[in-house]
């Protein structure tokens, strides 16, 4: 493994053209959307109309070629590679790493969309799929297509990313960004323009990615106090809450709590299960056991029939409103979501990794939907609460109507927005460290004020699409933004193939005979006296 390991070109210092052009990149579209709002929006439905389109196939084609890719090599003989030296051991134990990996899950668009999307696809199902609006039949299929969008493709679009950063950064040496990755297709000038582009999109992509989650916290941080407080729901109050949420995270970062993150993530999953039990345990708790199954076999049975899905023979408009602003939005965050899972699975072999990022996560948000899901159709089908009514009114309206329908609702609402809230934080901070390293060349700990100037400038870029359109215009952003991304994804897979078939642990370098013979030489000395092997008794015969 030494002689593989390559040398770090740069040791961390800020790379100002990087940092020039990201930075003046997204000022320059806060500036657009603060002084020339409906230009800005006016764009955005242009450019979506367009992307979707004419690009649609290819988000679909890609996220399908990025899940079939992280099962043949979890499969093939790349598995026995191990992320690091061949003598590292796994940096965390297997409940930690699982426990980490949940968090990395477990974000504000699962709690945003836990009802809402289950209840939108039972108002008006997937076009093609021939169900009549809210019976029987659409709840099945509302809960088919809300784990398809959450579960195996989300993380094998984050695997591959994943995959390459680890394989570079633990297994080749390399520093810890993404154009480092593309040494085996860039060469020398993964350390140049070409290198410098890959960090650009990078760097876009997240803080696009990162300024939607933001922005749909905000949305329901404030439907929520519309709820508890009685404050009306208005873009002002949304602004706020950016605000105040960001300044919070100012304020942690400023004062060290970066290494609370651990223990922020670890709140973060305890107040999601509290909040996913007590649903379970107040709301339809055998309609929710039965929920489980049912869906879950009806979404394998499926996948390959909605994987395939494109605007060919259905309708161009729903796909871009859901799967194919799903597969940009992971797309768009999975140069942070990467960077977070590759930092914690050192150690670990390429199988152990690809089966426990594609199996783990996606078994926590298929019983997270069937719980917060599941009861949210039983509530609409018995009449315990008009949810569609309430998503007509606001998507992000949606988790507080099924808890309003429950016991306790003050107090569950409460605890459900300091969740948001908590993760709103959480993730400013992790985005704003990857876009730290991106612009730093890679640096492990960037600079605590660049990282800041990073989480103002994504809550600045939440609020201005907020401005620009609210939730469509989040989508729109996402989408446009992950095109050349893409991309870049496919040649990172390239690159990760072509390093992996050149390590040694699955092409091993030849031996010539001398060589074998000094080496059985230097390992025969190293046995017991008392018991020679061969090679030592023939030595000892060997006339001197």
């Amino acid at each position: 493994m030494s002689e593989q390991r390559e040398q770090p070109a740069h040791r961390g210092s800020v790379d100002p053209v990087v940092l020039a052009l990201s930075v003046g990149g997204v000022l320059a579209v806060v500036a657009w959307g603060a002084l020339a709002r409906n230009s800005l929006a006016g764009f955005g439905e242009s450019g979506l109309a367009w992307t979707i389109g004419t690009f649609g196939w290819f988000f679909v084609l890609a996220a399908d070629a990025f899940l079939v890719l992280a099962v043949v090599i979890a499969a093939s003989r790349f598995g026995r590679i191990r992320l690091g030296a061949d003598q590292d051991e796994p940096e965390f134990s297997s409940l930690a790493w699982i426990a980490m990996m949940f968090s990395a899950g477990m974000g504000i668009g699962l709690v945003f969309f836990a009802v809402a999307e289950p209840i939108q696809h039972y108002a008006a199902p997937p076009p093609a799929t021939g169900v009549a609006p809210q019976t029987g039949p659409a709840g099945a299929t509302a809960m088919q297509y809300t784990l398809f969008h959450w579960t195996l493709h989300p993380w094998g679009i984050y695997a591959v990313v994943a995959l390459a950063l680890a394989y570079s950064t633990f297994r080749k040496g390399r520093e810890n960004r993404i154009s480092a990755a593309f040494r085996p297709l860039l060469g020398d000038r993964a350390d140049g323009a070409a290198g410098r582009a890959v960090d650009l999109l990078a760097v876009f992509a997240t803080v696009f990615g990162s300024a939607t989650s933001l922005g749909l916290g905000a949305l329901q941080v404030a439907a929520g106090l519309d709820l508890v407080a009685g404050i009306p729901d208005t873009t002002a109050v949304e602004l706020v809450v950016i605000g105040a949420l960001t300044l919070a995270f100012v304020i942690s970062a400023f004062s060290g709590l970066h290494k609370g993150i651990k223990w922020l993530s670890t709140t973060n999953v305890l107040l999601a299960v509290l909040l996913m039990l007590f649903v379970f345990v107040v709301g339809p708790t055998i309609y929710t056991l039965e929920v489980l199954p049912a869906s879950v076999g009806d979404y394998l049975s499926n996948l390959l029939f909605m994987s395939t899905r494109t605007g060919a023979f259905s309708d161009p408009s729903w796909l871009g409103s859901w799967t194919i602003f799903y597969w940009a939005w992971w797309i768009s965050w999975a140069p942070f979501v990467g960077t977070f899972i590759a930092r914690i699975s050192k150690g670990r072999t390429i199988r152990q990794f690809l089966v426990g990022v594609l199996l783990v996560p996606s078994g926590a948000s298929a019983v997270w939907f069937a719980v917060m899901g599941g009861s949210a159709l039983r509530a609409q089908a018995t009449g315990a609460r008009d949810l569609v009514a309430d998503v007509g009114a606001g998507t992000e309206q949606a988790l507080f109507g099924l808890l309003d329908a429950l016991p306790l609702a003050t107090l569950t609402s409460v605890l459900a927005m300091v969740l948001i809230a908590l993760y709103f934080v959480t993730s400013a901070d992790s985005a704003s460290l990857v876009l730290g390293s991106l612009s730093s060349r890679g640096a492990l700990r960037p600079h605590r004020v660049l990282v800041v100037t990073w989480g103002v400038l994504i809550g600045a870029m939440a609020a201005v699409l907020l401005l620009a359109g609210g939730l469509d215009a989040l989508q729109q952003a996402t989408i446009m933004v992950a095109l050349p991304f893409v991309v870049v994804m496919l040649g990172l897979a390239v690159a990760l193939i072509r390093d992996m078939s050149r390590d040694p642990t699955v092409n091993p370098p030849p031996r010539n005979r001398r060589y074998g013979l000094a080496a059985a030489i230097r390992a025969a000395r190293s046995y017991d006296e008392e018991d020679p092997p061969p090679v030592r008794r023939y030595l000892r015969r060997r006339p001197r």
